[in-house]
């Protein structure tokens, strides 16, 4: 009997009393996916606040007697006059290698039933972007395998190049273009057996888009290999709000894994415009005000911190970089609309899309006069800057131009050089979609238009004549293209080589 109490007294004194303290809060309405809470005097911005069921939600909303808060997922089971509490932590999602070539959604689940996701690691959604002196300048290109953006628009790796057009114009054609050159890329580095190499991964978010055109996205990359190297984060268009306006931030977070763990990354936002339009009803919900267009004042905040987020990073912070491609549809080519403005503003130049190109059957439709990179030409191979130094100039002379000739007048022969070598340019400039091209046949391709080697060839010959040209390359050309990577430039050696394949190709093709 004593020991028997002896132990029982043990068992009283190890045990340890305290009062742990939750902030709880009851539903006072629930509603088209948004809940106002009574009671939760502690709730943080942007916090999550746990429901019964494991449901969650988002506070956005800090009142002085109420708290507005968005539900993520199905809250059927929910009811006024419910208990809600703040947990104290922010929205993470996984992040970390084990999620490339998964599909998964706004909270890092899987949605493609290859099983559950091991993630040694968790990421806010929300996280404060680089500041300036963890940046380095934009100085490494990032090849799209697009020749009209590679040589007058080049994209670096860190840089933000918005895509903008109307409806069907081929916005998201030209960044999935970019997603499997990435890995076209990727795959030969891997190859090559290159210490130095980096490979790109990329996150595409679906935002607000029809489950056909994800699953069509998902076949056109696996079709092309390149599924293995992306994640794709996927919000479509049968869901609720909340889950729109997270989308673009959980993909982001895992984007930022790759920059602050030293590799690189590409993020594509389809769209923006979806987005802003989510977040203008999840705040009308909420009670916001809406000011111009309709939209919440806090609209360009929305987006200038999630794009602040794509940054290169300096050597002592890891020399990773996040490169972003946001995606922005506007209405008959209104570039001056309230969510296109915000959004050219923020970023380091844009590539417009024209209908008027596109329905005239130039593709990709990019209207080279309203297109800029603000990185410019700091991030492409100075071979590149040797071949495309003047076509953006020759090019916009030659629109000029054409603008008048249209009318039938004579011109004098200067005149007619000039449109007659930009109706070749525009011919050579034709790509078709999920073809990126390398960025040494990229180089060579400009090199023969610019020495005169397609002058002679009729204009409705000339993409034929492209097509001819690259096969010759790919038997003939493999020592000057290897030397072209090796220096990054032109020297008289490569263009006599050059000058002298473009020959031989030319008398075989005539």
């Amino acid at each position: 009997m004593d020991e028997i109490l002896k132990e029982i007294n043990e068992k009283i004194q190890a045990l340890k009393s305290g009062s742990s303290r939750k902030n709880v809060g009851k539903i006072v309405a629930l509603a088209d996916g948004v809940a106002r809470l009574d009671g939760l005097s502690q709730a943080m911005y942007n916090e999550m606040i746990a429901f019964k069921d494991g449901i969650f939600g988002i506070a956005l909303n800090l009142g002085e007697t109420e708290v507005g808060c968005i539900m993520l997922g199905d809250t059927s089971s929910l009811n006024e006059g419910d208990e809600g509490h703040t947990t104290g932590k922010l929205l993470s999602v996984p992040v970390g290698m084990n999620l490339l070539g998964r599909v998964v959604d706004v909270l890092g689940r899987p949605l493609d039933n290859k099983g559950d996701i091991e993630a040694k690691e968790y990421y806010p959604v929300e996280k404060i972007a680089p500041g300036i002196l963890p940046r380095k300048s934009v100085n490494q290109p990032l090849q799209t395998g697009i020749l009209e953006i590679d040589s007058m628009i080049p994209v670096g790796r860190g840089q933000r190049e918005l895509i903008i057009g109307d409806r069907c114009t081929g916005k998201t054609s030209i960044a999935l273009d970019t997603i499997i050159n990435q890995a076209r890329i990727n795959k030969e580095g891997f190859a090559s057996g290159n210490k130095d190499f980096r490979p790109v991964y990329s996150v595409y978010v679906a935002i607000g888009q029809k489950n056909a055109n994800i699953a069509r996205t998902i076949e056109l990359l696996k079709k092309h290999d390149a599924l293995q190297y992306t994640i794709i984060v996927a919000a479509s268009a049968s869901e609720n709000a909340a889950n729109l306006y997270i989308a673009p931030y959980a993909g982001c977070a895992m984007g930022e894994w790759f920059m602050h763990n030293g590799m690189d990354a590409l993020i594509v936002y389809d769209d923006l415009s979806k987005h802003a339009a989510a977040y203008r009803q999840v705040s009308l919900l909420l009670k916001r005000p809406s000011g111009r267009e309709a939209y919440p004042g806090d609209v360009f905040y929305l987006h200038s911190r999630l794009l602040e987020r794509a940054a290169r990073l300096n050597e002592e912070n890891g020399n990773g970089s996040l490169t972003a491609l946001p995606i922005i549809e506007t209405q008959q080519g209104d570039v001056s609309a309230y969510i296109p403005t915000n959004v050219i503003s923020i970023t380091d130049g844009q590539i417009f899309l024209e209908t008027d190109l596109f329905n005239q059957g130039v593709r990709p439709a990019i209207s080279v006069g309203i297109s800029v990179s603000r990185v410019g030409s700091s991030a492409q191979l100075k071979a590149f800057k040797q071949v495309a130094g003047k076509l953006k100039g020759e090019y916009a002379q030659y629109k000029e131009l054409a603008a008048f000739a249209q009318f039938g007048s004579d011109l004098d022969a200067r005149t007619k050089a000039i449109i007659d070598k930009g109706d070749r340019l525009v011919e050579v400039m034709k790509q078709k979609n999920n073809s990126p091209k390398a960025v040494e046949m990229e180089i060579a391709i400009l090199w023969a238009l610019m020495n005169g080697f397609f002058d002679d060839i009729k204009v409705n010959k000339i993409s034929e004549a492209e097509a001819s040209f690259e096969e010759f390359m790919k038997s003939k050309g493999g020592a000057v293209f290897e030397k072209i990577l090796q220096q990054k430039k032109l020297d008289d050696d490569i263009e006599g080589q050059l000058k002298e394949i473009c020959g031989q190709w030319k008398k075989t093709f005539a």
